[in-house]
């Protein structure tokens, strides 16, 4: 095919190629100034198909030994497509892509492992709750007495302060505790995966009993506005990253104990990367709970209906944000 048949038949592809990974400027200037705004006209899923066509018209065009202002075009083309799709990008864009992307798309992969903690964590917490509601003295079998009324003190209506421990003053003080005592709780459910996931069902267990101790104790004892009023924001955050953080201990655990044709060190680091993944987003998920139960949760300012309405607000959004974001990708080719 001669050259100019070739650029008569394919040029207002490339066009629409090179317009729409631009954001709306051609790669190549008009005589020394850029181009004028032109909008996207290729859906993102065209994309890498029309990448793969501009790479085999590249390789045609050498071949045939068209001219060298084509091939260098097509070089162009092909150079932008291929940054587009694979190419380095910053640490803030990799950030940026694994929350909005990468991190929701690992948990709905591994789902499975998320069900199982979510009901080795949330299962005790409610059998707990419930039970202490019928059977009070249930509560000092979970936790002492002197722990039961540390809490009680912490959640008084009479107190300043909700939550505030002793010897932690002050929010910033508040939200360094609480990054401190989150992280070990999710660590532990992680790290101790390494036990053949059996740490990690222990620590979720033994912390949804006594989560669960905790709330009933002080749901049955009437501090319903103050105990509930301060857990509502930070709750989704602090205890979806708490099962997620196990979920990534139970994957570490079902690699030790069925690693298919695999060595258990090969199956590990082959799911090291997923695995990985979750625990950053679970150890983000953890800062934030810290971060409002620091600033927002301790404050008596604001009312306890507007507590409850921006902890719904949150457990719906991370519901959401789990199930929902990231569906949509731009397949490789």
């Amino acid at each position: 095919m001669r050259q100019d048949l070739f650029e008569a038949r394919y040029g207002a592809r490339w066009q629409d190629f090179e317009d729409t990974l631009q954001g709306g400027r051609a790669v190549t200037p008009v005589k020394g100034k850029p181009a004028p705004p032109v909008a996207a006209k290729l859906p993102p899923e065209e994309i890498p198909r029309r990448y793969r066509e501009i790479c085999h018209h590249l390789a045609l065009s050498r071949d045939r030994h068209y001219s060298t202002a084509l091939v260098a075009r097509l070089e162009r083309l092909v150079l932008v497509g291929h940054q587009t799709l694979y190419g380095a990008r910053s640490f803030g864009d990799k950030a940026l892509d694994f929350l909005q992307r990468g991190f929701p798309r690992l948990v709905r992969k591994h789902w499975r492992y998320s069900a199982v903690a979510g009901l080795l964590f949330f299962g005790p917490f409610f059998a707990c709750f419930i039970a202490i509601q019928f059977f009070p003295d249930f509560a000092y079998v979970i936790m002492s007495p002197a722990q039961l009324g540390e809490m009680q003190q912490m959640y008084s209506p009479t107190t300043q302060r909700i939550g505030m421990r002793g010897g932690v003053e002050g929010d910033f003080m508040m939200f360094a505790f609480y990054v401190g005592n989150n992280v070990k709780i999710g660590f532990q459910c992680f790290a101790s995966g390494l036990f053949f996931g059996v740490g990690s069902i222990f620590f979720m267990v033994f912390n949804g009993l006594q989560m669960g101790a905790v709330a009933g104790h002080l749901t049955h004892v009437g501090y319903i506005e103050t105990f509930w009023g301060f857990v509502a924001g930070h709750s989704a955050f602090e205890l979806i990253g708490i099962m997620l953080s196990g979920a990534a201990g139970l994957m570490v655990g079902m690699c030790l104990i069925a690693p298919g044709r695999m060595t258990r060190f090969a199956a590990l680091k082959a799911k090291m990367p997923d695995i990985i993944g979750i625990v950053y987003g679970a150890a983000l998920l953890i800062f934030l709970a810290a971060f409002i139960e620091g600033f927002w949760s301790a404050s008596r300012l604001p009312p306890v209906e507007l507590k409850y309405a921006v902890g719904i607000f949150l457990w719906l959004l991370t519901f959401a944000y789990l199930g929902l974001a990231g569906r949509k990708e731009i397949r490789a080719p």
